[in-house]
């Protein structure tokens, strides 16, 4: 991707980015719903992701998705140095690297967009402050509705995983991006740099990314197809299709510009 292209995704996501975190713009940001909701999944997911976080090759990969794609982690500190970034990090980082940054935002403000909206259907239910119930998260989810942009979140999710899976296979990206850890501090750049490092770190130790990333979009699809046929049990990790060695197997989800 060129560095005009590269430019023009990052400044609309965080554009997106800054108005869907608006109070003002969009008052259902002060819905209390809106945090019980961010924290009901983020523990779904941590309980979907147990058998990753138990498995050793695993575990770095899953806590980086869990912490710094999926949770409940404030990203506006990383979102702020993405607004920063040009022209002094694209000089040091190779563009794949910042391709993952940017989808990585484009990620949080689709899950964010479409947590307020659920937070809204929350309020509206008989008693608003009871705790979410699994049927509660079926219907607001069912209400809220869009089945493309769900699998375009999905998408995204594993669009992240396969550019930080290609960044590792390159020769010298951990050098450049070990190099460029002091200029980013110096910058003020440090919540990206730590995202960065994180995500390679974590997709070094898996040795390939494939199995991890079909197990994840497997089960995430799935979910959300029993959520919208109203199944009882929509997050009963259904088995994930036969994958091939250390990850070397599978299509690849790849997010649009």
């Amino acid at each position: 991707m060129s560095q005009v292209l590269l430019r023009q995704r990052l400044a609309k996501r965080l554009a997106w980015q800054k108005a869907v975190n608006d109070p003002v713009r969009d008052p259902r940001n002060r819905l209390p719903q809106l945090q019980a909701l961010q924290a009901w999944q983020a523990r779904r997911l941590s309980e979907s992701f147990t058998d990753f976080k138990n498995n050793e090759r695993m575990r770095p990969a899953a806590e980086f998705f869990l912490t710094d794609l999926y949770g409940e982690r404030d990203f506006s500190g990383r979102d702020r140095d993405v607004a920063r970034v040009m022209p002094m990090m694209s000089r040091l980082l190779p563009d794949g690297l910042l391709v993952a940054a940017a989808d990585a935002i484009g990620l949080a403000v689709l899950s964010h967009a479409f947590d307020l909206r659920m937070a809204g259907q929350l309020a509206l239910r008989p008693r608003p402050d009871a705790p979410i119930s699994l049927a509660d998260y079926g219907e607001a989810y069912r209400a809220v509705g869009c089945p493309r942009l769900r699998r375009r979140q999905i998408e995204l999710i594993l669009g992240v995983g396969w550019t930080l899976d290609a960044a590792v296979k390159k020769h010298g990206v951990y050098k450049i991006l070990r190099a460029s850890r002091l200029p980013a501090k110096a910058a003020g750049l440090s919540e990206l740099q730590g995202f960065l490092e994180r995500g390679f770190g974590a997709f070094d130790a898996l040795g390939g990314a494939g199995d991890f990333l079909e197990a994840i979009g497997h089960r995430e699809r799935e979910a959300s197809r029993r959520l919208f046929a109203g199944h009882p049990d929509p997050f009963g990790n259904p088995r994930p299709s036969r994958t091939r060695g250390r990850g070397t197997g599978g299509s690849r989800a790849r997010s649009a510009p």
